[in-house]
C-alpha cells in the first residue's frame, strides 16, 4: 500500500499538482465527483448490463476514486491499512455477525 501511495505522489509531484488547492477539501470534493461518475456507469441499466457494457469506464472510474483516497489519505498523514482495519472493527463492534 504504501508503494501505491509513492506512485500517485511521485505522478501528482511529476505534474506540478502538489499544493495548490485546499488539499482535503478539493481531494474530498474531487473522490466524490468521481464516485458519481462511477455510479453513472450504471444509470439505468441492471447491474449485469452495466459491467458487460462498461466495464472498462467502470474500471478506470474505480480507480480515480482509489486514487483520491490515497491522495486524502497521504495528505492526511495517515496509514491506510490502519484506518480501514479500525474501521472494520468499529462496523463488527456496531454490527456484530448473527448466531444461528
Amino acid at each position: 500500500m504504501e508503494q501505491l501511495k509513492q506512485t500517485v505522489r511521485q505522478f501528482v509531484e511529476g505534474r506540478g499538482w502538489e499544493g495548490q488547492y485546499d488539499l482535503q477539501k478539493d481531494l474530498a470534493l474531487s473522490l466524490t465527483l468521481e464516485a458519481s461518475e462511477l455510479l453513472e456507469c450504471f444509470q439505468w441499466k441492471t447491474s449485469e448490463e452495466a459491467v458487460t457494457t462498461n466495464r472498462s469506464e467502470i474500471l478506470d472510474e474505480l480507480a480515480d476514486v482509489f486514487i483520491y483516497a490515497i491522495q486524502m489519505a497521504d495528505a492526511m498523514d495517515v496509514n491506510i491499512v490502519t484506518i480501514v482495519q479500525e474501521k472494520l472493527a468499529k462496523n463488527a463492534r456496531k454490527y456484530p455477525t448473527k448466531s444461528i
